[in-house]
């Protein structure tokens, strides 16, 4: 490969959203311009917490890879394959699992975060995902890996383990650096500000779905709430107007002071019936391309195919360099 690499991921979990749009997969389709990249539908990440797919995970893959190929993701410039296709994630997840302190592990912001939500039905699984993250990323060499606030902890304990397995035996781990979008990288629910948009959420009148109907968007986005200053600025002390102008700017490309500059002499009202004409010109395009392509499963298997052997090619090179330096590879 003639240019850096990237991989990412996302995991298969039901209807997307405006946020994971403007947060991760925008963000890719720029980056396929650039660098050589390799997008990962990373369905084993999505079963630590089954109950959330069950049922649901073979269904959600095919979504997931149309919506891909509606917004844009080229495959003549990049790769999509399936996580669990490749066996060699797993087997470098086990792996890495033995480098990893427990310590290191159980510092991990967003595991402390869910076993707060899910107690008693907290998975092993769950514990481990970062440690299958780091074997997603340091199997590829990747040099860029972009990532979300969220995720950037995780990014750093895949250094913190290649740095780990590379001092003891040899250095054959590259350590990738993180890529984090500046703006709309966490977009937030429309009614409880403090967390990020998410079909988690109990209450989904805040979450703008990709498939959501034109007179949901408009509903959403018009009842939405906001503060009594009707000053639309970019400020800590008007976070709701922040989150929404962060959705204008992500689906428009225009600058913040750009719209800031736009609407210095309007009020909310009119800025959330633009905005919501905005989105739903947006997404009615997109709804159209994403029907064209779930209906064509035998395309979509293709895609994944091409993906698969292009992920072992890099990948099994690797386990094998992993074996030899472990010395559980046969002679």
């Amino acid at each position: 490969m003639s240019k850096p690499f990237v991989f990412s991921g996302i995991q298969p979990n039901g209807d997307l959203n405006i946020g994971h749009y403007i947060g991760a997969i925008k963000n890719w389709l720029k980056l396929q311009e650039e660098y050589d990249c390799l997008y990962s539908i990373v369905d084993l990440h999505a079963i630590t917490i089954p109950e959330k797919v069950k049922g649901k995970i073979n269904n959600n893959i095919y979504d997931l890879l149309a919506w891909f190929l509606a917004f844009g993701l080229d495959i003549n410039k990049s790769k999509i394959m399936l996580q669990s296709d490749n066996p060699d994630h797993p087997y470098l997840g086990w792996i890495l699992n033995c480098f990893t302190p427990f310590g290191l592990a159980n510092r991990m912001t967003q595991f402390k975060e869910k076993t707060s939500e899910l107690k008693e039905t907290i998975s092993c699984g769950l514990f481990n995902y970062p440690i299958l993250m780091a074997a997603d990323v340091l199997l590829y060499d990747c040099d860029i890996v972009p990532v979300g606030e969220d995720q950037k902890q995780h990014l750093e304990l895949a250094r913190d383990v290649a740095q780990r397995f590379n001092s003891m035996y040899e250095p054959i781990f590259k350590l990738p650096e993180p890529l984090i979008q500046k703006n709309g990288a966490r977009i937030k629910d429309l009614y409880h500000i403090e967390k990020k948009m998410s079909k988690s959420s109990k209450d989904e009148k805040g979450i703008i779905f990709i498939l959501d109907s034109k007179e949901n968007i408009y509903k959403k986005i018009l009842k939405a709430p906001t503060d009594s200053k009707n000053s639309i600025q970019f400020n800590n002390q008007q976070p709701e107007i922040a989150n929404l102008l962060n959705i204008y700017a992500g689906i428009t490309d225009l600058s913040i002071k750009d719209i800031e500059a736009k609407y210095k002499n309007s009020d909310y009202k009119q800025f959330k019936e633009d905005l919501a004409d905005i989105v739903w010109k947006f997404l009615e395009n997109i709804q159209s391309q994403y029907h064209k392509y779930i209906s064509d499963k035998s395309y979509l298997n293709k895609i994944l195919d091409e993906g698969l052997a292009f992920s072992q090619a890099i990948t099994n090179p690797k386990i094998k360099q992993v074996r030899k330096v472990l010395g559980i590879s046969k002679t």
